[in-house]
């Protein structure tokens, strides 16, 4: 498994976001810790991540390619487009999804609501260029402790990752989930 830091992203990205499209999975820094990522448009590509994850069912957020994506593929409320403006930044918004063939069933399996990401970071230029979203959720097996630095990544998900994006330990928490599914906006604390 490779370990690329930025600038080998950038010099090598046209060629990951192919081997993305072809279902990748992959480590990748945030605004707030590492996630493990894939095309969330492609099912197999999610099942791996569910698989290195241990996760079965419980959904996963996307980073989000643009706003307008947003807009598009979801019911877009007062409140949804107050905190839309928000972003980028350490936040996931769980909105009404609004278009279902815009992202792979398994990520969000038997819900009609998706978690959307924009993190204040250069990870999020992956998902514009590539005009996907890509799946994020923590690198960690359910239960267990997330990454900070390569030193806590789990044997077991690195056995089954492509390529790892790393820029040295993280000290930040998950993101803010801010649920609109119901009006104002509900803090949900992690």
């Amino acid at each position: 498994m490779r370990v690329l830091n930025k600038d080998e992203y950038r010099v090598n990205k046209s060629k990951l976001h192919k081997e993305i499209e072809q279902g990748a999975v992959f480590v990748h820094p945030t605004d707030t810790i590492y996630g493990i990522g894939c095309d969330a448009t492609n099912t197999e590509a999610v099942k791996k991540i569910r698989e290195a994850k241990q996760r079965k069912t419980q959904p996963f957020s996307v980073i989000a390619p643009s706003s307008n994506w947003v807009r598009e593929n979801c019911e877009i409320t007062p409140q949804v487009e107050k905190w839309l403006n928000k972003l980028p930044g350490p936040y996931t918004l769980i909105v009404k999804l609004k278009k279902q063939n815009s992202i792979s069933k398994e990520v969000m399996p038997g819900k009609k609501t998706i978690g959307i990401r924009r993190p204040d970071h250069w990870i999020s230029e992956l998902a514009t260029e590539m005009g996907k979203p890509i799946v994020t959720t923590s690198a960690n097996i359910v239960g267990h402790s997330f990454m900070t630095s390569l030193e806590t990544l789990n044997p077991i998900i690195k056995a089954k990752m492509n390529f790892i994006l790393y820029e040295g330990e993280k000290k930040g928490k998950p993101s803010s989930i801010i649920d609109l599914t119901l009006g104002e906006g509900e803090i949900i604390e992690r």
